[in-house]
C-alpha cells in the first residue's frame, strides 16, 4: 500500500520571500539535469545547462516571478514541482512537472496536476496547454487519465508530444 501521509501542495505565488530555501532549485536542478541526459546530451552539473535552464535553477523565483509555482512537501521536504504560466488570450501553460524519485508512485505528480487545474479554472483559464517528451511514456498516460488530449504541435522541436486540457 501506497503511504500518502504528510504529501500536500502548496502554492507559491509571485511575492513570496525569494530568500526562503523551499527546495525549488534542487527540484528544477533535477528535471532539468535527467531531461538533458535522457535528450543524449547529459551534463555534469547545473553550470553545464543551457542558460535559460540554468537561470531557471539559480534564479526560480525571479524567473517564474509572473507564474505560479506548486510545490509539493513531505515534512519539511520539497518532493515535487510544477509551473503554470501565467495566462495570456485564455490559455495557460504547464512546465516542470518533477516527482523526486524517491517520492514517486505516491500520487505526487497527480496532486500537483489536479492542483493546477484548479488553479486555472478559478482564474478563467479555458485551455491549458504542455508539452512532453515522447519518451516520457508514464507522464503522458498520467496527463491523459487526467482528461489532456494530443493537439497539433505548438513546438518545432523534435521529439515533443503537445497536449492540452480544456476547461
Amino acid at each position: 500500500m501506497t503511504d500518502h501521509r504528510e504529501v500536500a501542495a502548496v502554492v507559491r505565488r509571485s511575492g513570496h520571500d525569494p530568500s526562503s530555501d523551499d527546495g525549488l532549485a534542487a527540484l528544477l536542478a533535477a528535471y532539468h539535469l535527467a531531461t538533458e541526459a535522457e535528450k543524449g546530451a547529459p551534463v555534469a552539473g547545473v553550470d553545464g545547462l543551457p542558460d535559460r535552464y540554468r537561470a531557471e535553477v539559480t534564479d526560480p523565483h525571479g524567473v517564474f516571478a509572473d507564474d505560479v509555482v506548486l510545490v509539493a512537501v513531505s515534512g519539511d521536504v520539497a518532493v515535487g514541482c510544477l509551473v503554470v504560466t501565467s495566462p495570456a488570450e485564455g490559455r495557460s501553460e504547464i512546465k516542470r512537472l518533477w516527482t523526486d524519485p524517491g517520492f514517486r508512485g505516491r500520487g505526487i505528480a497527480s496532486a500537483l496536476l489536479r492542483a493546477a487545474l484548479v488553479h486555472t479554472a478559478e482564474n478563467g483559464v479555458h485551455t491549458v496547454r504542455l508539452s512532453v517528451w515522447e519518451w516520457r511514456t508514464g507522464a503522458i498516460a498520467l496527463y491523459e487519465r487526467l482528461g489532456f488530449t494530443v493537439t497539433r504541435s505548438w513546438d518545432e522541436r523534435d521529439g515533443l508530444v503537445c497536449m492540452q486540457h480544456a476547461s
